[in-house]
This record gives C-alpha cells, sequence and structure tokens, in this order.
C-alpha cells in the first residue's frame, strides 16, 4: 500500500500548486496593467 501514500502526495503537491496559483491571482500578482505601471 506504499503507492497510497505516493498519489496522496501527489494530489497535494497538486492541490498545493492550484490554490497558490488562484491566491496569487486573487491579490493581483499576475497584473499586466499594474506591472507595466510599475517599470514606466
Amino acid at each position: 500500500m506504499w503507492y497510497m501514500c505516493w498519489v496522496l502526495g501527489i494530489l497535494l503537491a497538486c492541490a498545493f500548486g492550484v490554490i497558490n496559483g488562484l491566491w496569487l491571482e486573487n491579490i493581483g500578482f499576475f497584473d499586466r496593467d499594474k506591472l507595466e505601471n510599475e517599470i514606466s
């Protein structure tokens, strides 16, 4: 049953990546207009 730990670990890592991406999008980390204004 070692493969269950492996599968659960992969699913947890994927869930963490998705939640992290949604969180960064929510706080405006990927906002292009904001980035262009800071550069110029």
